[in-house]
């Protein structure tokens, strides 16, 4: 019986311990938390394409028709498209812009369904017609143009190294050599540290999560991506992560679509009316400013059509 008390009373301790956590966490990622109310009327706030513009283009008219944008995203994305649980939707700097391009098509921000995507399945579901398009912190890349085609860019990033808080030993881009350091598989990642960290060992994973839980256990010193990215952890986690360096040359992310589509200027069409409305510069305020240091203004957006 005794026994049996002591393992009861060590079950209610860890219990309670996690509960502690979870209500930790939570107050964490409320602190950081969008502003629901702000982006929803912001999405169903944008600009509507005219029958003409939709009928112009073969894209557009294909995607009208079928009744949904099929978005190839992620769901996990604290800054750019996280799944908000309490309701369903997606909040976030590129779940704002395909909210905004379903609104523009359809004159409804819900008439989108999603598909996940990681980083070496992006082209994979644009070849074969699984969705009409890809928003998801996508670098335009010179192979990636061989396999299809990116209207934008809509905002450029650079890439940074990630280290657990607690790490004395990585403080630049030269301390990399001989250490092990993740980055995601299909991504640019590999070739960016083949080109500024040629001494790493690099460990490709298979998204973000698989990098951050590899580098709190140890199995890697280092996590190597866009810094934005790590941005997001780093605001989802206080004092957990650290930035070591921010380093390599400006990343241009951009909207992935089938090869050769016309909907490369149909796109281009939408991010430029969102531009001139000022809805990019609130999108990001929403998503990215308030939410990493109440930054007041938001940087100017790259300019459409250069890779």
């Amino acid at each position: 019986m005794k026994n049996i008390t002591k393992i009861l009373a060590v079950l209610l301790v860890a219990i309670l311990s996690l509960a502690a956590f979870a209500v930790s966490f939570a107050e964490e990622s409320q602190g950081n938390a969008i502003d629901k109310e702000a982006f929803d009327a912001l999405v169903a706030s944008g600009p509507v394409a005219s029958d003409d513009a939709i009928a112009a283009s073969a894209w557009a008219t294909k995607v009208k028709e079928s009744g949904k944008l099929r978005v190839g995203t992620t769901a996990q994305s604290f800054l750019f498209s996280l799944l908000d649980e309490e309701d369903g939707n997606y909040r976030g700097f590129d779940a704002g812009l395909y909210q905004l391009l379903a609104n523009y098509i359809f004159g409804d921000p819900t008439a989108w369904e999603f598909t996940q995507v990681t980083s070496s399945t992006r082209e994979d579901v644009l070849e074969s017609d699984q969705v009409d398009a890809v928003f998801a912190t996508y670098s335009i890349l010179p192979a990636r143009l061989e396999r299809i085609s990116f209207a934008g860019p809509y905002f450029t990033s650079k890439s940074a190294i990630l280290i657990n808080a607690d790490n004395a030993e990585i403080a630049s881009l030269d301390d990399l050599a001989g250490k092990v350091v993740a980055t995601q598989e299909g991504s640019s990642g590999p070739a960016i540290l083949e080109e500024y960290a040629p001494e790493a060992v690099v460990e490709s994973l298979i998204d973000d999560e698989a990098c951050r839980q590899a580098l709190e256990i140890g199995r890697v010193d280092a996590y190597v991506t866009d810094y934005t990215l790590h941005l997001g952890s780093m605001v989802r986690n206080p004092g957990k992560y650290a930035i070591a360096d921010i380093f390599g040359q400006d990343d241009n992310y951009g909207i992935g679509l089938p090869k050769d589509s016309d909907g490369v200027a149909f796109v281009n069409d939408f991010l430029a009316q969102i531009e001139e409305a000022g809805l990019w510069t609130d999108l990001w305020q929403i998503s990215l400013g308030d939410r990493t240091g109440g930054t007041e203004s938001a940087p100017e957006p790259p300019a459409i059509g250069i890779e």
